[in-house]
């Protein structure tokens, strides 16, 4: 009887283990990643201290170091190096329907905005300015709270995706990122971007092919509700005056070459630039590829 009730006692006391989400096998969970196994987190190819200092790279980066162009964005910042296991894990969420992958992928890209905030904050220092203490929120989505110390971004744009590939898989997994982001760091998002045209799967083209695909494949929303909600944000804390721009974080799923990435860049500053003021823009993603 005695070993009965130390048997019990000592299952309850015991860590759990459940079925992990990235190798399926049941083992005890990681106490930083939910639904994933010790094993696994351990495995992770986390990104901590990237080799290009432009696009987030983890290793060295010819296309960055051969061009001398500045490009729309100030930096991309990737969670992991997307590996084959890594692969696996995305196409698991967006091509097979895991829904339960999403708040462990966007805990991952928190990483990712971790380290660029670090980054940020050392480049800027505590004097730099913080308005996103006085940001009003979207939709009431927050209320902001200040942080005199650390830089913050202040708001998300996903990348969109077009219409047939929305139909597709039933999401777009750059706006289920980003929304987990924003209520993790209390930062808004905005849908600001639409795609003009499908694209198709990008993973099968050049670089050459990639950046002829992405001229003109987005334009701001349309949707003047949207439009309305950014320019009264904008308004409310008064941006349109103020000297410094505005701190915008693009969300995306992979960056490869940056096509994408700069495109949506582009637009947006395009869109900035109308409504009278002026933005410094960043690109978070999960994965490098």
């Amino acid at each position: 009887m005695m070993s009965t009730w130390f048997q019990v006692a000592k299952s309850l006391l015991a860590p759990s283990a459940s079925d992990c989400l990235i190798c399926g096998k049941k083992a005890q969970v990681s106490s930083e990643i939910p639904e994933v196994c010790k094993i696994c987190q351990t495995s992770i190819p986390w990104i901590r201290n990237p080799r290009c200092s432009k696009c987030g790279r983890h290793v060295g980066c010819p296309d960055c170091s051969r061009s001398g162009d500045p490009g729309p964005i100030v930096c991309n910042r990737s969670a992991v190096a997307y590996t084959s296991v890594m692969r696996e894990v995305l196409g698991q969420y967006k091509y097979r329907g895991n829904e339960r992958l999403a708040p462990v992928l966007g805990l991952m890209l928190d990483r990712a905005y971790t380290v660029l905030q670090a980054e940020r904050g050392q480049l800027r220092g505590e004097g730099s300015r913080q308005i996103h203490s006085k940001l009003p929120a979207i939709k009431g989505k927050f209320k902001r709270i200040g942080r005199a110390s650390l830089w913050q971004a202040d708001l998300l744009v996903p990348v969109p995706v077009s219409d047939a590939r929305l139909a597709e898989r039933g999401f777009n997994q750059a706006e289920r990122l980003a929304d987990i982001l924003s209520r993790h760091r209390r930062i808004p998002q905005l849908p600001l971007l639409v795609r003009t045209h499908h694209t198709g799967k990008q993973s099968f083209k050049s670089r050459a092919e990639r950046l002829a695909d992405m001229k003109h494949a987005f334009a701001a929303n349309p949707d003047l509700a949207i439009r309305a909600e950014f320019v009264y944000w904008l308004e409310s804390a008064g941006l349109q005056t103020q000297s410094q721009p505005l701190q915008i974080i693009i969300i995306d799923d992979i960056y490869t070459t940056g096509s994408t990435i700069r495109a949506c860049a582009e637009t947006i500053h395009e869109l900035a630039g109308s409504l009278g003021c002026t933005a410094e823009i960043y690109s978070l993603t999960w994965a490098r590829s």
